[in-house]
Order: structure tokens, then C-alpha cells, then sequence
């Protein structure tokens, strides 16, 4: 539980997700947050009296704790660290769309001034990988810049989309910093440096990060959702009709383990757990949250939790005193007692209401009919998802059938999905003219993205009042706004990407059928796709190379393999028989049933290495073929240059110059 201790209101407007704590003279803690029309106010309760010189800061007429810093154009990012290795104190970094700018609050100066082509979104500050003094990382326009201490530019990547939010942590436990990503395309990307290790995608753009413990990290949506992912798995999330304004990390309850802050658009203020994301403590504001930061601003030894409004109002809050937290404890359990209470006896009124009017409805009811809700034993949910083109009336869309194999009806139905629907959810209600055992859902997936749809069904009879609710999940593939063409006089698509990968083509084929929505499983990989989006063809074409060695090594190690069973039995043989001459007749049985079980496995590896060596020779055969027709595109003596050279080019394992051969003749370029 936390309890306020102080409460200031400032005279400044302050921006959302501007807002910052720095100890610039390297002793006393000062808030510092963007206004509007180009300033940075910071206020320093601490040291009243000492105004500041000329250059960029200057006092405010308002308060006399407040200096202001004139950056004469919209800041669009700040934060405040140790960035050089030799200062007093924190230094404060301030962005904005065209530059960056580095100051000495102590002795009012810049330390340096640049500009930035990309902008300046976000701002962090620490050390990344190996590089080993601070940088000031800025995420603007699909791109990623670090500065040290100097100004100089000692890192640079681009990322997918422009950058809404960064923070430093150890994601793969390797004892160095790691760079996490937020962005408009709804990535979370971590690099390790400008190396991309992996990424997450989420269905909003992510607007705020934050580092919990570990490997552990805060994320928000700008839809209003938050959540906790532990690398890239996500423990929880919740979601909310208002915009999450700021998130941090603080440990409230004095357990060790830090919980996760949220400011909200609407004023609230809510602590949740890392594990679990259940609300433990919560507070409101007047008006919406700008920024949620820590400090001992006191002075008094104490890491205070520093909540701020757009309207310049200040909170500090401090774990609450076991005392305290005791009485604070009780009375919420009892409150919570007292709620869950209530709601159960309105769950049990409503149950009780909808007996006694089925009881009403049940003389009635005519045969054949269900009767109390009653349905079918054999009565069950069946999904299918298909592929529709674009019509005259309809966009393109995946179409999702719901249906009974019975006379039951389908009242309602209730589908989850995360980043396909307006508020992730979708309802489907039926006239009561219209109700039957089937219902369609048009289903447009925005991006390529595998999407888990969460379907209930309300499954009953035509004059039911009570129904069952059928459960049931289906995976939408991540390519399924793709149409197989099968369409031989199609135009071929004019650009494409050739590459190498180390799978056999029936992986390709496994991981085809996984990722698109195919009527029907399909056994090759050379397939054509529309884009139901744009229009446009995808073609994919595999052509299988490498095989006979591939082949030729399976067969060497059976080989030798059998060479090794052979052996064994031989060996086996003679104790046999050693053990029957001596009249063991324990020792025996105990070789000849070793001696049976390796005789199997050498029968079994036998048939193996048999389908491998007929494999073999048919790519051989394959191989041959096509030496052949390069032959015969050749006379005379050129078509026995081609196939000698041909065949020397196999014999030294060279394909590049088997192809060039086969092309043009001859191996030189």
C-alpha cells in the first residue's frame, strides 16, 4: 500500500510522458517535465534563493523554486543520467524533431548541441552491450542513434517503423544491456547493440516501456492496454476504455519485488502485480497523468513514489508503515469480502429467475422441442475458416463458420481476438427470424500475424430461454489473407528474392500448411498465392539441391553403422557359444536374446540403408538426366566437353560451376 506524504501544484502545464528526476548538482533530487511553447521548467525546492545565470535558464515570475530552460522549439522527448564520466552531476537531454541538446543544469551550459535528421521520439539513457561508456539512444523515424558524452555518434541501426518508446535491460541474461524497441507497427524489437535478437508483436502502437527485474518488462498500448512480458513471453495484460499515460516500476509493498505503476488519461493512478496484474493499490487525480517517476525527494533517505498531472499537480507516496498497513489491509479485505458477497447473491437471484421461468414455459413446450435448455448428447461446436475473394458488395476476408450438426440453434456468438476487432471482441446477435444452426463471421485480419479466436457460442433449442455456452479456440494462420491461385495462365510475378535454406522440401511444405489457409493440404512447394490486400501474386518455387550428398553421408554412416553391428554380433557369437560349451546356460540365453535384438536392428537398418541407396540413385538418376539434356543441346565434340566437364565439376563438389557448365558451356565467366 502506499500513502501520500506531499502534495505541490506547480504553476506550469506539463506534457505527457515528459517528466524526469535528475540530481544535477549530484546532491538534490529536481522534477523536471516539458511545458508547452519550448520550455523545460525544473523545480528545486532545495536551494531557494540561488538564482541562476544568464545563458539558457532563467527563473520563473511564478514560483521562485522553478527555473525554466528555453528550447525554442516543441520538445518531443527528455530524460535526465549520468552521461560523462567526469561530471558533477546528472546531466539533462532534451529532443525535439530536429535536434538533441545536452545541458549542465549546475553551471548552465551545453554540453553539446546536435542535430538529428530522424527526430527524436524517445530517450534513454545508460549503457548498451559492449560499447562501455553511457549513451543518449534517441528512437525517431524508423531510426535508432546513440551519443556519448562528447556528442559523438557511437551507435546507429534502423528499426521497422517510427520509435514511440525505448528502455535498457538485460533481456537475455547475459550480464549486459539490451535495447528494447517500442514502435508504430505494433513491434517490440530487442537489439543487442545493432543486432536484432528477437521481436514481439502486439496489436497497438506501444507507447511506454519500462524495465521491472530481470529479463521482466512493462509494456503499454496506445489502446489502453498494459501488461507485463518476461522475455518474450507475456504474463499478463489488461485493457482499459482510457489511454495509459505513464508506467513505472516500484516496489510499494517493501517485498523485494517491484510492482507495476500506471498513469491513466482519466486521472487514475493503479498498482498491479508483476505475477498476476491484480489492482493493489490505487489513487485518482483531477485531471490526466503526465508522468510517473522516483526519488528522495525529501531529502530524508526515503525513494518516494512522484506522480504528475498535465495540470502541474505533484504527489509523493512511501510504502505504508506495517501499523498502517495492517488497518489499510483489513478494511480493503473487508470491502473486497463484502463485494465478492453481493455479487454472488445477484448470480444466485438471476440463476433462480431463469428457473422458475423455464418452469412457466415448460407446459407448453411441444415435443421435439428442448425443454429446460436440454440439448442433443450429440450436439457439438464446428469451426471452418475459408478464404473469400472481394465482390461487388464485400471486401475481401477470411470467412469463419460456425455451426451444429443437429436442429439446434446458434442465439449468440462471442469472439476474442486480439488486433482484428474494434475492442477485441465481436458480437454476433441473430434476428429471431434468422436464427438457425449456422452463423458466418467476416473476418479482415489488418497485418500478417498468427491471431488466436477465442469463440462462445450460445447453443439451444428454438424456444429455449436458457442456453449451453460451447468453448472453443481456433488459430487464424499468420498468411491467411492469401488466395491459392490455381490459375496456370496468371502473370507471373515480375520481382523476386532467390535465397538458400538448409530444410528439405517436405519442411517447406509442413510449414506451407501451417501458415496459409489451404482448402486442402497440399505435397509440394512450388504453389502461387493472390494477395487478397493488394492484389498482387506471391509465387514460391523450391528446387532441391545438395541432395546427394546429403544422401551419400546417410549412407556412409548406416554403413558403418552395420560394420559396427557386425562386429557385435560376431563378439556375441562366441560368448554364446563359450557360455553353452561350459554348460552357463544363464549366460547363454542372456547372449543369444542380445544377439536376437541385434540381429533385428541390423535387419532394420539394412531396410533403411536399402530406401536410402534407391533414393540415391534416383537424384543420381535426376542428375544424369540433366547432364544429358545439356549434351544434347551441344554437337560434336562441345557436347562431350560439356558432359566431361560436367562430370568433373561434380567430382570436385562444385554446383556454382555445374550450373554455368550446364548454361553456358563452360565454367569460366
Amino acid at each position: 500500500m502506499l500513502v501520500p506524504i506531499f502534495t505541490l501544484k506547480l504553476n506550469h502545464k506539463i506534457n505527457p510522458r515528459m517528466v524526469a528526476i535528475g540530481k544535477y548538482d549530484g546532491i538534490h533530487p529536481c522534477l523536471t517535465a516539458a511545458t508547452q511553447a519550448g520550455k523545460v521548467f525544473i523545480h528545486n525546492p532545495h536551494t531557494r534563493g540561488q538564482r541562476p545565470a544568464a545563458h539558457r535558464l532563467s527563473q520563473s515570475t511564478q514560483d521562485n523554486d522553478i527555473s525554466l530552460l528555453n528550447i525554442n522549439q516543441a520538445v518531443s522527448c527528455l530524460t535526465a543520467g549520468t552521461l560523462g564520466p567526469n561530471t558533477t552531476g546528472h546531466t539533462l537531454l532534451v529532443g525535439s524533431q530536429t535536434n538533441l541538446l545536452a545541458y549542465d543544469v549546475h553551471d548552465n551550459t551545453d554540453i553539446f548541441y546536435k542535430e538529428v535528421t530522424d527526430g527524436a521520439n524517445a530517450i534513454v539513457l545508460g549503457k548498451l552491450g559492449d560499447i562501455q561508456s553511457p549513451l543518449a539512444i534517441i528512437g525517431g523515424n524508423c531510426a535508432l542513434q546513440g551519443f556519448d558524452f562528447e556528442g559523438n555518434d557511437r551507435f546507429w541501426t534502423v528499426t521497422g517503423d517510427n520509435v514511440r518508446s525505448l528502455v535498457l535491460c538485460d533481456f537475455t541474461a547475459d550480464g549486459k544491456n539490451e535495447l528494447l524497441v517500442g514502435s508504430e507497427d505494433f513491434d517490440i524489437r530487442v537489439f543487442r547493440e545493432d543486432e536484432l535478437v528477437t521481436e514481439m508483436a502486439e496489436n497497438e502502437t506501444v507507447t511506454s516501456l519500462c524495465h521491472m527485474h530481470g529479463s521482466r518488462f512493462g509494456y503499454a498500448l496506445a489502446n489502453g492496454t498494459v501488461g507485463v512480458y518476461d522475455r518474450t513471453a507475456r504474463y499478463w495484460r489488461i485493457k482499459s476504455k482510457n489511454h495509459a499515460m505513464s508506467i513505472h516500476a516500484f516496489d510499494l509493498n517493501a517485498d523485494g519485488v517491484v510492482e507495476l505503476i500506471t498513469g491513466w488519461s482519466n486521472g487514475k493512478i493503479d498498482a498491479r502485480s508483476d505475477r498476476t496484474g491484480e489492482v493493489i493499490f490505487k489513487d485518482n487525480f483531477s485531471s490526466s497523468v503526465a508522468g510517473v517517476v522516483e526519488g528522495d525527494y525529501r531529502m530524508d533517505g526515503q525513494i518516494q513514489l512522484i506522480c504528475t498531472s498535465v495540470e502541474g499537480e505533484v504527489r509523493g507516496y512511501l510504502p505504508a508503515s506495517k501499523e498502517m498497513k495492517g488497518n489499510l489491509m483489513d478494511a480493503s479485505v473487508e470491502q473486497d469480502l463484502i463485494r465478492e458477497l453481493s455479487q454472488r447473491k445477484q448470480n444466485l437471484i438471476l440463476e433462480l429467475r431463469n428457473y422458475e421461468e423455464n418452469a412457466k414455459a415448460l407446459p407448453g413446450v411441444s415435443e421435439g422441442e428442448s425443454k429446460m435448455g436440454v440439448i442433443p448428447a450429440n450436439t457439438q461446436l464446428q469451426t471452418a475458416l475459408s478464404v473469400r475473394r472481394a465482390t461487388e458488395s464485400q471486401r475481401a476476408h477470411i470467412e469463419l463458420n460456425i455451426s451444429t450438426p443437429n436442429e439446434t440453434i446458434i442465439r449468440a456468438v462471442l469472439i476474442f481476438a486480439e488486433g482484428i476487432f474494434e475492442g477485441e471482441s465481436h458480437v454476433v446477435h441473430p434476428s429471431a427470424q434468422n436464427l438457425s444452426g449456422c452463423v458466418r463471421v467476416p473476418i479482415i485480419p489488418p497485418k500478417d500475424i498468427p491471431v488466436d479466436l477465442h469463440i462462445k457460442a450460445f447453443v439451444g433449442g428454438k424456444t429455449s430461454t436458457q442456453f449451453h455456452v460451447f468453448e472453443i479456440t481456433r488459430q487464424l494462420p499468420r498468411f491467411s489473407m492469401y488466395d491459392l491461385n490455381v490459375d496456370p495462365s496468371a502473370v507471373q510475378p515480375t520481382g523476386k528474392v532467390t535465397f538458400s535454406i538448409n530444410d528439405r522440401p517436405q519442411r517447406v511444405v509442413m510449414w506451407l500448411n501451417q501458415s496459409f489457409l489451404l482448402p486442402e493440404g497440399i505435397d509440394s512447394p512450388d504453389i502461387t498465392f493472390t494477395a487478397l490486400r493488394g492484389g498482387g501474386l506471391l509465387k514460391i518455387n523450391m528446387q532441391p539441391s545438395g541432395e546427394v550428398d546429403e544422401f551419400h553421408s546417410v549412407h556412409q554412416k548406416l554403413t558403418a553403422a552395420m560394420a559396427d553391428h557386425s562386429n557385435y554380433i560376431r563378439n556375441m557369437l562366441v560368448q554364446a557359444e563359450d557360455a553353452r560349451l561350459m554348460g552357463d546356460w544363464r549366460n547363454m540365453k542372456k547372449r543369444y536374446i542380445e544377439l536376437y535384438d541385434l540381429n533385428r536392428d541390423l535387419i532394420n537398418e539394412y531396410k533403411i540403408r536399402s530406401n536410402n541407396h534407391n533414393a540415391l540413385l534416383a537424384r543420381l538418376k535426376s542428375v544424369n538426366q540433366a547432364i544429358q539434356r545439356a549434351g544434347r543441346l551441344r554437337v560434336g565434340k562441345l557436347k562431350t566437353q560439356v558432359i566431361t566437364a560436367c562430370r568433373d565439376a561434380i567430382k570436385n563438389n562444385n554446383i556454382n560451376a555445374l550450373f554455368k557448365i550446364m548454361k553456358a558451356g563452360t565454367a569460366s565467366s
